[in-house]
């Protein structure tokens, strides 16, 4: 039980990213390429979208002659019209008919449903188009044009704000029309005709479109859903200040104000905007980096693990190209290319491999980055409160991509603690660390491990992980003591019954209870590093110890390593009598450091 409770904590987000290259793809070139598709049947094939109205298929490394679908008769490229993007439904491989928008030779954006040929699957049958959607565009840009399926199994439609400048119909805040939105309707469930999906946010107000899913945005050109957690990434182009890039997790249900054209990125575009209720994005870049924003994917495939877990995007105009992950309670941006392309669109293929495409030249390029783990110093942390830093002895937290292929947890089992786990090896200034267990939870990658009491004394120590070839040495400072205390969510302090052994949601005056903890220095009768921890004579810790639950300081019995366990400290407290009754903050103190508070309840 107490095993099982210590891993359950030890899941927590990766972090950071390194740079990539560009490398062409073999086959010929097709210019102004605005959507790359895998239709996810196995077939192995890319569909291209050209913005004159065609769609090529690359499949074993070469561009077919003849194009999959040809509606140039139906369009009128140009600027930022013309045959924009296309989507495959959830079982493509059985239903054999995928959906494309594209803006007609009126200038108005059609949404419509196309069937494969029964003859030939490498070619579609133009004659079967079923429009199932138009919106009136009352200017030639901001035309949106992505499709995209979501894990829901609805497809969302990205639509700008009519076009112009200054958004002069103000249809990204109107709620009775289309544009300027980001719609959600069901196309699967009636092939005759589209269906509102009765869990849109909007549904039943008469002040809204019931297709809508979000409002506030201006040209919403790319977006994205993450494969593996199902959060919604949208890339949305500014006007003459700010590009951003807007996250939606997958618990939303919708509803979201991003706020054009009360703001543009993160300040007012319209003077004294009242930003209540809006949604602010998670980034934003101005027009010293770039002049239109390029939504990618997050990265997903297996062939660069330490991009696992990274939103990629570029910029149209400089070619920049970024990727985004979050870092404990922020997102951390960084450059990882300047490669002077035009940028439009990128894509992925069955496997999660990512692509882009130079507007300009047609070329295609493969996304590429090294196969070794990657992580940084903010990536190392205390196993219990997450705070980035390492102690001697203890255990302590690695989130980096590329340590695990799958999901799940992968285990020691058995003591000491092996050096190798899963392939994942690490080594804290050159010493080799025991490691507690490899993990991959909902795309999110982490080793926990113990630091060798060998460092101790140190000011510094590199750390460096290896699978698939060793991670960039990280250089951390080592402390003597940081204490964290293990919680069950982030808040609570998961606290045992030392009597009956049991996990208690409220501890009683007067009574005996333990908690687990890291980074409490230095022990008597210390193991050997990756060993049980000895039960007589136990190894206790040489730092003075106090707990204060409240404003109530409870008897500490026991401070020192959980015996049986490798790196967990204990701490074995008596409550007070005097403590007050109801929920309060617990505090662990040891050598004049304190642990982030955590919530208990006496009663």
């Amino acid at each position: 039980m107490r095993l099982a409770v210590v891993l359950a904590l030890l899941i927590l987000p990766a972090l950071d990213a390194q740079q990539v290259r560009l490398t062409p793809a073999p086959g010929r070139s097709l210019p102004q390429i605005t959507d790359i598709q895998s239709p996810g049947d196995g077939s192995g094939r890319l569909m291209l979208v050209q913005m004159r109205g065609q769609i090529w298929i690359r499949r074993n490394d070469a561009v077919l002659d003849t194009p999959f679908l040809d509606i140039t008769t139906r369009t009128a490229p140009g600027g930022e019209r013309g045959l924009l993007g296309m989507a495959f439904p959830p079982d493509f491989a059985r239903k054999q008919y995928f959906y494309v928008n594209y803006t007609d030779l009126r200038g108005d954006t059609v949404v419509s449903r196309f069937r494969v040929s029964v003859s030939n699957r490498d070619a579609a049958d133009a004659s079967s188009e079923q429009i199932l959607l138009t919106i009136d565009q009352p200017f030639a840009n901001h035309n949106g044009g992505q499709l995209q399926f979501g894990p829901d199994g609805f497809l969302y439609i990205g639509t700008g704000d009519g076009g112009s400048g200054g958004d002069p119909q103000n249809n990204g805040q109107r709620t009775d029309t289309l544009l300027g939105k980001m719609l959600r309707i069901d196309v699967e469930s009636d092939l005759a005709q589209y269906r509102v999906p009765p869990s849109n946010p909007f549904v039943g107000n008469a002040s809204y479109r019931p297709e809508i899913w979000a409002t506030g945005l201006r040209n919403p050109w790319r977006y994205a859903f993450d494969r593996a957690t199902g959060d919604l990434w949208t890339s949305d182009v500014g006007q003459n200040r700010a590009e951003e890039v807007n996250f939606q997790p997958a618990s939303s249900r919708g509803g979201e104000n991003y706020g054009w054209r009360l703001m543009e990125g993160l300040q007012c575009f319209v003077a004294g905007c009242n930003t209540a209720g809006l949604t602010m994005p998670v980034l934003e870049y101005g027009r010293g980096l770039g002049c239109s924003v390029s939504g990618g994917y997050v990265y997903r495939g297996a062939r660069y693990p330490g991009l696992r877990g990274m939103y990629l995007y570029s910029d149209f105009c400089s070619g920049r190209v970024w990727g985004v992950r979050r870092e404990g309670a922020a997102w951390v941006n960084r450059e990882l290319l300047n490669s002077g392309r035009t940028i439009a669109t990128f894509g992925q293929d069955q496997d999660g491999e990512l692509f882009t495409a130079d507007f300009n030249s047609g070329v295609l390029f493969r996304i590429e980055s090294s196969t070794a783990p990657f992580f940084t110093p903010a990536a190392v942390v205390n196993a219990a409160s997450n705070r980035a830093g390492l102690v001697a002895g203890s255990l302590a937290t690695v989130y980096a991509a590329g340590v695990r292929d799958t999901a799940g947890i992968e285990g020691a089992a058995s003591l000491p603690l092996p050096a190798t786990l899963g392939g994942v090896r690490i080594t804290v200034g050159g010493i080799p660390a025991p490691i507690l267990s490899v993990s991959n939870t909902n795309g999110l990658e982490q080793v926990n491990f113990q630091v060798p009491f060998e460092v101790a004394g140190r000011d510094r120590v590199q750390v460096v992980v290896t699978r698939n070839g060793a991670s960039d040495p990280v250089d951390l400072p080592l402390s003597t003591v940081q204490p964290g205390v293990f919680t069950a969510d982030g808040t609570r302090a998961i606290i045992v019954d030392a009597i009956e052994n049991r996990v208690v949601e409220a501890m009683e005056r007067g009574r005996l209870y333990y908690f687990y903890a890291t980074g409490l220095g230095a022990v008597s009768n210390a193991p050997p590093t990756g060993a049980a921890a000895p039960r007589n004579p136990l190894a206790q810790t040489r730092a003075g110890t106090q707990v204060r639950i409240g404003t109530t300081t409870a008897e500490v019995q026991y401070s020192g390593l959980a015996p049986d366990f490798a790196g967990l400290y204990q701490i074995n407290i008596r409550v007070a009598d005097n403590t007050p009754p109801g929920a309060a903050d617990l505090v662990l103190a040891v050598g004049g450091a304190e642990s982030t508070a955590v919530r208990v309840t006496v009663r």
